[in-house]
């Protein structure tokens, strides 16, 4: 009667085919799993894969221009809402784009650019003993000011609730002019013609939360700051939002939120220093376009 054979692998000691063997096959378990787990796990529900973002800031403005001269001898400033009779309130187009890579991580991008312009003139008669003086004042102003912004973001938690920190690169343009004369009895006694214009990139640093409520409802939370600081032209720039958004198909979203945003910024000249500080606050609505 001839004996059962033997497992070559069990009952003797492994031989190197059957080392090889066993190793294949734990590197084969060890791919799948490495490559069946990120496939396995999904986002949070409150992050979207890619979306594009289309809208408009109806912010109320408060605008200023300065300028200063060395060792406090002068400074002066000019309301563009006050003194130069601007409204107080404008409509900025704003665009924004998010990118999720992998579950954790993004990119974002964000842009919105603000102008004005506006011009205001006075007219006054003073009688002075036996001669009379015809006054007559225009000023006209004009500021510009567009920022845009690309961050890096790492998203923590998978559940309803995600907190994001970004790091990234802004890049501002901001120009401000204004000019003006004064005659009294149709001469010219003063002029004014004072104008800045600058632009830079400088690091920015976001913060934001997300809330999921349902597949069609989310809540979220925004906020950075840019600071430059150092040579001819500094300045920090800060924005917050607070919004919600409704999705009503897979593809489709709607925003609805409030923006605070802070903006001063100071370029050194040979002789002087001029400023420009726009404080802005207003609802913003946007649509989505959703992948």
């Amino acid at each position: 009667m001839r004996p059962k054979p033997r497992d070559p692998c069990v009952a003797l000691p492994p031989s190197r085919p059957c080392k090889r063997r066993r190793l294949a096959a734990w590197t084969a378990c060890a791919a799948t799993a490495l490559w069946a787990g990120p496939s396995l796990a999904q986002h949070s529900p409150a992050l979207d894969r890619f979306d594009i973002g289309v809208g408009t800031y109806h912010a109320n403005s408060n605008t200023t221009l300065g300028v200063a001269l060395p060792h406090g001898l002068f400074a002066g400033s000019a309301s563009l809402e006050d003194d130069l009779g601007f409204g107080d309130s404008e409509s900025l187009p704003r665009f924004r784009a998010h990118y999720l890579i992998g579950d954790h991580q993004g990119l974002s991008v964000d842009y919105y650019r603000y102008s004005r312009a506006s011009g205001n003139s006075w007219q006054h008669t003073l009688g002075w003993r036996d001669y009379r003086y015809d006054i007559d004042a225009r000023l006209y102003g004009r500021v510009s000011f567009a920022f845009g912004s690309l961050a890096w973001r790492w998203w923590f938690g998978n559940d309803d609730d995600v907190f994001g920190l970004g790091f990234g690169a802004s890049h501002y343009r901001a120009s401000g002019r204004i000019e003006g004369r004064v005659r009294v009895n149709g001469e010219t006694v003063a002029n004014l013609d004072e104008s800045t214009g600058a632009s830079a990139w400088a690091p920015l640093l976001q913060l934001g939360w997300r809330h999921a409520f349902n597949p069609h409802w989310r809540m979220y939370l925004d906020a950075a700051g840019v600071f430059k600081g150092g040579g001819d032209l500094s300045g920090d720039i800060y924005n917050a939002s607070i919004g919600v958004k409704w999705l009503p198909v897979e593809h489709l979203g709607f925003a609805l939120e409030y923006d605070v945003n802070s903006i001063h910024i100071e370029q050194e000249h040979e002789y002087y220093t001029d400023s420009l500080d726009v404080q802005l606050h207003g609802p913003s609505a946007f649509v989505y376009l959703r992948f």
